[in-house]
Protein backbone atom coordinates (compact mmCIF):
# COMPACT_ATOMS: atom_id res chain seq x y z
CA UNK A 1 0.00 0.00 0.00
CA UNK A 2 1.39 3.33 -0.94
CA UNK A 3 2.01 5.52 1.83
CA UNK A 4 -0.60 8.18 0.78
CA UNK A 5 -2.93 5.33 0.76
CA UNK A 6 -2.05 3.89 3.68
CA UNK A 7 -2.39 7.25 5.19
CA UNK A 8 -5.63 7.91 4.18
CA UNK A 9 -6.69 4.22 5.43
CA UNK A 10 -5.20 4.59 8.76
CA UNK A 11 -7.13 8.02 9.10
CA UNK A 12 -10.27 6.77 7.93
CA UNK A 13 -10.23 3.24 9.99
CA UNK A 14 -9.26 5.67 13.33
CA UNK A 15 -12.14 7.93 12.63
CA UNK A 16 -14.45 5.04 11.95
CA UNK A 17 -13.72 3.09 15.13
CA UNK A 18 -13.87 6.28 17.10
CA UNK A 19 -17.47 7.16 15.92
CA UNK A 20 -18.37 3.46 15.93
CA UNK A 21 -17.08 3.42 19.69
CA UNK A 22 -18.70 7.49 20.70
CA UNK A 23 -21.73 6.19 19.60
CA UNK A 24 -22.46 2.52 20.22
CA UNK A 25 -24.12 1.51 23.51
CA UNK A 26 -24.67 -1.74 24.79
CA UNK A 27 -21.15 -3.49 23.97
CA UNK A 28 -19.78 -5.19 21.47
CA UNK A 29 -22.16 -7.17 19.98
CA UNK A 30 -23.63 -4.14 19.05
CA UNK A 31 -21.00 -2.83 17.34
CA UNK A 32 -20.29 -6.06 15.25
CA UNK A 33 -23.50 -4.91 12.96
CA UNK A 34 -22.54 -1.67 12.87
CA UNK A 35 -18.83 -2.65 11.73
CA UNK A 36 -20.58 -4.48 9.00
CA UNK A 37 -22.54 -1.51 7.53
CA UNK A 38 -19.14 0.40 7.98
CA UNK A 39 -16.77 -1.72 6.64
CA UNK A 40 -18.46 -4.29 4.89
CA UNK A 41 -21.34 -2.17 3.46
CA UNK A 42 -20.02 0.97 2.74
CA UNK A 43 -16.13 1.02 2.38
CA UNK A 44 -16.12 -2.63 0.95
CA UNK A 45 -12.68 -2.88 3.15
CA UNK A 46 -13.76 -6.49 3.36
CA UNK A 47 -16.68 -9.05 2.31
CA UNK A 48 -19.78 -10.62 4.24
CA UNK A 49 -18.04 -13.91 4.89
CA UNK A 50 -14.43 -12.38 5.64
CA UNK A 51 -17.06 -9.96 8.97
CA UNK A 52 -18.48 -13.40 9.96
CA UNK A 53 -14.61 -14.86 10.33
CA UNK A 54 -13.73 -11.65 12.31
CA UNK A 55 -17.14 -11.88 14.25
CA UNK A 56 -16.29 -15.40 15.11
CA UNK A 57 -12.42 -14.77 16.01
CA UNK A 58 -13.43 -11.72 17.88
CA UNK A 59 -15.97 -13.66 19.79
CA UNK A 60 -13.67 -17.00 20.62
CA UNK A 61 -10.72 -14.66 21.90
CA UNK A 62 -10.45 -12.83 25.37
CA UNK A 63 -11.74 -9.67 25.76
CA UNK A 64 -13.76 -7.43 24.23
CA UNK A 65 -15.70 -7.97 20.84
CA UNK A 66 -15.67 -4.57 20.10
CA UNK A 67 -11.51 -4.52 20.20
CA UNK A 68 -10.91 -7.70 18.93
CA UNK A 69 -13.01 -7.01 15.91
CA UNK A 70 -11.43 -3.61 15.61
CA UNK A 71 -7.90 -5.59 15.94
CA UNK A 72 -9.25 -8.11 13.21
CA UNK A 73 -10.12 -5.25 10.48
CA UNK A 74 -6.78 -2.81 11.48
CA UNK A 75 -4.81 -6.05 11.01
CA UNK A 76 -5.95 -7.32 7.47
CA UNK A 77 -6.38 -3.32 6.32
CA UNK A 78 -2.61 -2.46 7.43
CA UNK A 79 -1.02 -4.92 9.62
CA UNK A 80 0.48 -3.52 12.57
CA UNK A 81 -0.34 -0.03 12.32
CA UNK A 82 -3.81 -0.53 11.55
CA UNK A 83 -3.92 -2.68 14.58
CA UNK A 84 -2.67 0.00 16.81
CA UNK A 85 -4.96 2.83 14.70
CA UNK A 86 -8.02 1.20 15.43
CA UNK A 87 -7.38 0.03 18.83
CA UNK A 88 -6.75 3.53 20.13
CA UNK A 89 -9.68 5.09 17.80
CA UNK A 90 -12.01 2.17 19.68
CA UNK A 91 -10.87 2.83 23.17
CA UNK A 92 -10.09 6.78 23.59
CA UNK A 93 -13.83 7.46 23.68
CA UNK A 94 -14.24 4.69 26.00
CA UNK A 95 -12.03 6.18 28.23
CA UNK A 96 -12.90 9.25 28.08
CA UNK A 97 -16.74 8.71 28.79
CA UNK A 98 -15.89 6.32 31.42
CA UNK A 99 -13.48 8.68 33.32
CA UNK A 100 -16.44 11.45 33.18
CA UNK A 101 -19.31 9.18 34.46
CA UNK A 102 -16.71 7.91 37.46
CA UNK A 103 -15.99 11.64 38.21
CA UNK A 104 -20.14 12.38 38.47
CA UNK A 105 -21.05 8.23 39.47
CA UNK A 106 -23.03 9.68 42.29
CA UNK A 107 -24.73 11.79 39.91
CA UNK A 108 -25.82 9.82 37.53
CA UNK A 109 -26.21 6.86 40.18
CA UNK A 110 -29.45 9.04 41.48
CA UNK A 111 -30.88 10.91 38.52
CA UNK A 112 -34.49 9.58 37.31
CA UNK A 113 -33.89 11.00 34.32
CA UNK A 114 -30.38 9.14 33.57
CA UNK A 115 -31.93 5.77 34.84
CA UNK A 116 -34.83 6.52 32.23
CA UNK A 117 -32.78 6.72 29.82
CA UNK A 118 -30.56 3.81 30.27
CA UNK A 119 -33.64 1.53 30.37
CA UNK A 120 -34.97 2.51 27.01
CA UNK A 121 -31.15 2.37 25.63
CA UNK A 122 -31.67 -1.11 27.18
CA UNK A 123 -34.73 -2.00 24.40
CA UNK A 124 -32.98 -0.66 21.97
CA UNK A 125 -29.73 -2.81 22.47
CA UNK A 126 -32.00 -5.56 22.80
CA UNK A 127 -33.33 -5.14 19.22
CA UNK A 128 -29.83 -4.35 17.29
CA UNK A 129 -28.47 -7.53 18.85
CA UNK A 130 -31.50 -9.56 17.44
CA UNK A 131 -30.48 -7.71 13.86
CA UNK A 132 -26.94 -9.12 14.35
CA UNK A 133 -28.47 -13.23 15.07
CA UNK A 134 -30.64 -12.26 12.06
CA UNK A 135 -27.85 -11.20 9.90
CA UNK A 136 -25.48 -13.97 11.02
CA UNK A 137 -28.52 -16.45 11.05
CA UNK A 138 -28.76 -15.35 7.59
CA UNK A 139 -25.33 -15.54 6.29
CA UNK A 140 -25.57 -19.39 6.95
CA UNK A 141 -28.49 -19.78 5.97
CA UNK A 142 -27.13 -18.48 2.10
CA UNK A 143 -24.45 -21.08 2.68
CA UNK A 144 -27.27 -23.52 1.80
CA UNK A 145 -25.34 -25.95 3.66
CA UNK A 146 -26.75 -28.60 6.15
CA UNK A 147 -24.39 -28.98 8.09
CA UNK A 148 -23.46 -25.41 9.62
CA UNK A 149 -27.39 -25.40 9.94
CA UNK A 150 -27.22 -28.12 12.58
CA UNK A 151 -24.58 -26.56 14.20
CA UNK A 152 -26.23 -23.31 14.62
CA UNK A 153 -29.37 -24.84 15.77
CA UNK A 154 -27.45 -27.44 18.36
CA UNK A 155 -25.87 -24.31 19.40
CA UNK A 156 -28.91 -21.94 19.67
CA UNK A 157 -30.43 -25.00 21.89
CA UNK A 158 -27.50 -25.41 23.92
CA UNK A 159 -27.56 -22.06 24.81
CA UNK A 160 -31.35 -21.28 25.33
CA UNK A 161 -32.95 -24.62 26.64
CA UNK A 162 -30.06 -26.43 27.94
CA UNK A 163 -28.38 -23.13 29.73
CA UNK A 164 -24.83 -24.33 28.55
CA UNK A 165 -22.11 -21.86 29.26
CA UNK A 166 -21.15 -19.80 26.14
CA UNK A 167 -17.57 -20.89 26.42
CA UNK A 168 -18.53 -24.63 26.23
CA UNK A 169 -20.66 -23.41 22.68
CA UNK A 170 -17.92 -21.56 21.21
CA UNK A 171 -15.08 -24.18 22.17
CA UNK A 172 -17.48 -26.97 20.75
CA UNK A 173 -18.13 -25.51 17.31
CA UNK A 174 -14.78 -24.75 17.31
CA UNK A 175 -13.47 -28.42 17.51
CA UNK A 176 -16.88 -29.07 14.97
CA UNK A 177 -15.45 -26.64 12.60
CA UNK A 178 -12.23 -27.79 12.74
CA UNK A 179 -13.05 -31.42 12.13
CA UNK A 180 -14.94 -30.89 9.37
CA UNK A 181 -12.57 -28.83 7.57
CA UNK A 182 -9.80 -31.75 8.29
CA UNK A 183 -12.87 -34.41 7.28
CA UNK A 184 -13.59 -32.20 4.08
CA UNK A 185 -9.71 -31.81 3.11
CA UNK A 186 -9.24 -35.62 2.94
CA UNK A 187 -12.26 -35.69 0.45
CA UNK A 188 -10.77 -33.78 -1.72
CA UNK A 189 -7.58 -35.50 -1.98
Amino acid sequence: MESKSKKTVLWKLFLSTFYLSTFTFGGGYVIVSLMKKKFVDEYHWIDENEMLDLVAIAQSAPGAVAVNGAIAVGYKLAGLTGVVTAVFGTLLPQFVIIAAISVCYQIFCKNFIVSQMLLGMQAGVGAVIAVVVYEMAGEVAKQKDAISWIIMAAAFLAATVFQVNVVYIVIASGLLGFLRSKYGKRKIS
